[in-house]
């Protein structure tokens, strides 16, 4: 996964799956585009305005866990 943001451009895209694949663009609201792979996956999040919808502070560095009994 990766998460990278363009302070230039305020975008903030979010690369859920690196595999090269085809994707078509999906605009679920006027500020968010979902680039759908195949089977419908959901291969990346584009949030455009990112600072001023999220605080990204609260992002960078990013922090995870896997819920207990998760397949990883």
């Amino acid at each position: 996964m990766q998460i990278i943001y363009n302070p230039k451009s305020d975008i903030l895209y979010i690369r859920l799956d690196e595999t090269k694949q085809d994707v078509v663009n999906q605009r679920v609201s006027e500020d968010v585009v979902l680039d759908m792979g195949g089977e419908s996956h959901i291969v990346g999040i584009e949030i455009m305005d990112a600072s001023l919808r999220l605080n990204l502070k609260n992002i960078f560095p990013v922090e995870f866990q896997i819920a207990a009994g998760a397949n990883a």
